[in-house]
């Protein structure tokens, strides 16, 4: 936008800028992905006296069903507007991994739904944290509260999440839909409240998202409460709580909370409940001990390291 003087702001040249070099970043991005591959990789026949190092650019359109042109036009970096299913396609024939895959979504500038819709397990360094906090039970979860990973002590308090559809292995969803959930938390609506409020401040960065939005239709349709709750537009923050919870055969068990952040996964956290007295600690080995291991989770791998965060 130019003022009246003919001055353009410096914002706008800013934005420009942005997204001119967003553009280049992304021509130069697929450029380095093709150049990697050789037609063998995606099941082309070998072709003698190849001139360029990898895929030929009719090759990678070919592939990814999208035309020649567009593809050409956005590996030259030009203002063109392709859709998510062109870059869809690209990920696909380019065999992106997850972390390509997003990196490539992020510089055309849209969201790359798949990675919330099937979020990955957590990675072996942290599998064996959460083995190693047993009997206290700990689980870890992502940002819109899906669960990632858990140990035994978690699934013979709270159930085992891998018995569940994926659609339900969400906390969320547990809280609202699920009235044994109702059962085994006396203070239901303020445990309740305070997660959704904090699943509402994360909410900020995914507004628009399918995997978010779909989770709040789905709530708002099944659950009164959570329509209730989400009108309030209550945000919080992760914080120190004492949790009290009925189960049907240890009886009335009482924990403190605490919360880590993984290093180089800022979207997901680990709770640990630690048992507050001793009669809890008791009822928790017992019936720790009478539960087999639960499921590994689905899903690939993710890396991720634990570091301590204060709230």
């Amino acid at each position: 936008m130019v003022r009246e003087d003919g001055v353009v702001p410096r914002a706008a040249v800013n934005r420009a800028g942005d997204v001119s070099g967003r553009r280049d970043e992304l021509a130069a991005f697929l450029r380095s992905r093709r150049d990697r591959l050789s037609p063998e990789a995606v099941g082309l026949p070998p072709a003698p006296r190849r001139r360029t190092p990898g895929l030929r650019r009719e090759e990678v359109a070919q592939l990814a069903g999208v035309g020649i042109t567009w593809y050409t036009w956005l590996e030259q970096g030009r203002p063109i507007n392709a859709s998510a299913e062109v870059f869809e396609g690209l990920a696909r024939a380019l065999l992106l991994d997850r972390h390509e895959r997003a990196h490539l979504f992020a510089l055309a500038g849209y969201a790359d739904h798949s990675a919330a819709q099937a979020p990955d397990a957590v990675s072996a360094p942290v599998r064996a944290v959460l083995d190693g906090l047993d009997p206290m039970p700990a689980r870890v979860v992502n940002a819109r509260w899906d669960v990632l990973g858990y140990n035994r002590a978690e699934a013979a308090v709270m159930g085992d999440y891998a018995l569940r559809p994926p659609e339900e292995r969400n906390i969320l969803w547990l809280l609202f839909c699920d009235p044994q959930m109702r059962e085994l938390i006396p203070a239901w609506a303020d445990d309740a409240a305070h997660v959704l409020a904090q699943f509402r401040a994360s909410m900020a960065e995914h507004v628009g998202e399918p995997a978010w939005r779909d989770l709040v239709a789905t709530l708002s349709e099944r659950s009164a409460d959570f329509r209730r709750m989400w009108q309030r537009h209550d945000v919080a923050g992760a914080a120190p709580r004492v949790k009290r919870l009925c189960h049907p055969v240890a009886g009335l068990l009482h924990f403190e909370t605490a919360t880590l952040l993984l290093g180089d996964r800022p979207d997901a956290r680990l709770s640990v409940h630690t048992p507050s007295d001793d009669a809890t600690r008791a009822a928790l080995s017992a019936l720790v001990a009478g539960v087999a291991e639960p499921e590994r989770d689905p899903g690939r791998p993710a890396g991720g390291t634990v570091r301590a965060q204060a709230h």
